[in-house]
């Protein structure tokens, strides 16, 4: 069996494919992945030995510049991306017996999978896109009155237009150029009714929490065995379990002066820092041995040495600390990144910061709660709950469409 992965976005919507890859490649089915061309990207997965399909800008150029997007700018990558979709997946694809999109809204991706009559399944690491009665796009779940279930349903049809003026024209113009019919829906027509939900079970419960029958498969990991850099033992050993900063694939834009900040909040607890450089390029704010900084590095081992993480709420960077058992405090910047950061705070292993931009004292604040030792305790209890098999299980599912006679997997 040959499966094609697809995503375009970051760090976050890449990796889950190379797990994912590699458990496909573990039962002996054939993956390879279409992704942006970012220089990360091709590391990652030649780490992970799977072929890479460059697709469509990289990443960086586009998010990691001195200001924010503007709405020019996403009429602008939408039609790129869509043809960019057709083109490369349209090659890619040939031969294959599925196609898996994740990413930034992947319109394009289906209509390839159903002009070449293969099995297209579009998977998602957080419920916020999902049409649903409970919690309009963007916003985190909670119980609604009647009144919140009416206005919901106007934000969803509103937020089916905004995917409409975005994509509609340039999907329909190359479908239309393949031979298939319009579509007056995107965003329903690229999520199925029937998306899969790459996201563990504990962090992100879906049960009654979408219109659309989900099949959770727990979180996608890629497994990593790398040793940490001699330096970094060495700066571990040193001393205390120092305090991780690292904000992943956010722009410098908005993280104005976060690295201030974080040093001096964490020295107020007597913490030693651990600096992640990221794409936003967090460097030390003196020459003090209490810091270092780290780049590329493999967090699930050194998760589990710090004494807690504080990060920008990304699905994967929640999923990892919380299966290392890492106190965490999120200070969230966008999209779904709210959403993980209530949920660690209602789960109890950690904190969810009142906004973007922290201050010394707001987030000393939120490290007095995550270094508490009862947040400690109940990290680690949740740690022993989060599923480590959602990338096995998402491949066995697709072997078993393929395979009629192999048994069907438990999800």
């Amino acid at each position: 069996m040959r499966v094609l992965l697809t995503t375009w976005g970051s760090r976050g919507d890449v990796e889950p494919l190379a797990g994912l890859a590699v458990a496909l490649r573990e039962l002996g089915a054939e993956a390879r992945v279409c992704a942006p061309p970012d220089e990360d990207f091709a590391r990652l997965l030649a780490r992970a030995g799977v072929p890479l399909v460059p697709l469509g800008p990289s990443v960086h150029s586009v998010v990691a510049n001195p200001k924010p997007p503007t709405a020019q700018d996403a009429f602008r990558l939408a039609p790129e991306l869509v043809a960019a979709r057709f083109d490369t997946l349209g090659a890619a694809a040939e031969g294959c017996d599925a196609l898996v999109a994740t990413g930034l809204m992947p319109a394009g991706a289906r209509d390839v999978a159903e002009k070449l009559g293969i099995r297209y399944v579009l998977a998602c690491f957080h419920l916020l896109g999902l049409p649903s009665r409970h919690f309009p796009p963007g916003r985190r779940p909670g119980t609604p009155s009647p009144q919140d279930e009416t206005d919901n349903r106007v934000l969803w049809e509103q937020d089916a237009q905004r995917v409409n003026a975005l994509y509609g024209a340039a999907l329909n113009s190359h479908r239309a150029a393949i031979g298939l019919p319009p579509v007056d829906n995107v965003r329903d027509h690229v999520l199925t009714e029937a998306p899969w939900l790459a996201a563990d079970p504990i962090l992100c419960p879906s049960q009654g929490m979408t219109d659309l029958d989900v099949v959770q498969t727990g979180a996608w990991f890629l497994p990593d065995d790398r040793p940490l850099p001699e330096g970094l033992e060495a700066f571990l050993d040193a001393g205390a379990p120092p305090v991780y900063v690292g904000f992943g694939s956010m722009a410098s834009y908005a993280l104005k002066d976060i690295a201030r900040v974080a040093i001096e909040a964490s020295r107020a607890h007597g913490r030693r820092v651990l600096l992640a450089r990221g794409w936003a390029g967090l460097t030390p704010v003196d020459d003090a041995d209490d810091c270092f900084v780290v780049g590329e590095v493999n967090q699930q081992a050194l998760f589990a040495r710090v004494a807690a993480v504080v990060h920008h709420g990304g699905a994967g960077t929640t999923t990892t600390a919380a299966r290392a058992g890492a106190p965490q405090v999120i200070v969230p910047q966008i999209a779904d990144q709210p959403y993980w950061a209530g949920r660690v705070a209602e789960l109890g292993i950690g904190v969810a910061h009142g906004g973007p931009t922290p201050t010394v004292d707001s987030l000393s604040d939120a490290l007095t709660t995550a270094l508490a030792p009862e947040t400690r305790a109940r990290a680690r209890a949740v740690a022993g709950t989060v599923r480590a098999d959602g990338a096995t299980v998402a491949a066995k599912l697709l072997l078993d469409a393929a395979s009629p006679e192999r048994p069907s997997v438990a999800v």
